[in-house]
């Protein structure tokens, strides 16, 4: 419905009570299905570039590494880059102009080109620039452009967060039985989801998903 309105035309606004949106919460799936349909996505700005880039880019901040700006060059380089290929979780890096390229075409190397890469340019200022491409796309798209202001990537999690989702699929269906009981006792969405992580102690985003799915279809 949200993204209806959106492609009839209208302004939306996506606001928490407590936070920034997207980060720890399922604000990420609503931005994503807002790029998707074509809608630009403006963050406001926020206490740092990180907190700003992750609740615009639509990629899952439920858990993330800060890695800011890489060494130049040398062994250090080569230990944090292996580490954003081996991490589960989204690495934020900074990087300024004349660097970008050589950082896509390192990340590249350890992550693969078809690896998830928000990269947000000048963060709400003037020419504010936010793309959510492949690695491969990126490279293709900013080694044609004259590149200014400072960046802010945002690289999805790996190949390991796989076996992670695989568990998580088999708590969820641990899990769903007990969601079913709170919705039928009168609970809230808001209230259920509360309960979830205060008594299973699992991320606030995965309790929400899990009872929206449960709301949407009782069955599941």
């Amino acid at each position: 419905m949200l993204v209806g309105l959106l492609e009839e035309g209208s302004d939306l606004a996506l606001v928490t009570d407590a936070g920034t949106p997207g980060i720890s919460d399922p604000g990420s799936v609503l931005i994503t299905s807002a790029r998707d349909a074509g809608a630009t996505v403006v963050p406001i700005p926020g206490p740092s570039a990180v907190a700003v880039a992750l609740s615009a880019s639509g990629v899952s901040a439920d858990r993330y590494v800060f890695l800011g700006f890489l060494p130049r060059r040398g062994a250090e380089r080569r230990r944090l880059l292996d580490q954003v290929g081996a991490s589960p979780w989204t690495v934020v890096l900074f990087e300024a102009p004349p660097r970008v390229l050589a950082l896509l075409e390192d990340l590249d190397r350890v992550v693969g080109a078809d690896r998830r890469v928000v990269v947000a340019r000048e963060l709400t200022k003037l020419h504010e620039e936010i793309r959510d491409d492949t690695l491969a796309g990126h490279r293709a798209y900013w080694a044609e452009r004259d590149l200014r202001g400072e960046f802010t990537l945002v690289v999805a999690g790996g190949r390991e967060s796989e076996a992670v989702a695989a568990g998580e699929d088999q708590e969820a269906a641990e899990l769903r039985p007990a969601i079913r009981l709170m919705l039928e006792g009168g609970l809230s969405t808001k209230e259920a989801t509360a309960r979830m992580t205060t008594d299973y102690g699992i991320p606030r985003n995965a309790a929400y998903r899990l009872v929206m799915e449960c709301r949407k279809d009782p069955s599941s």
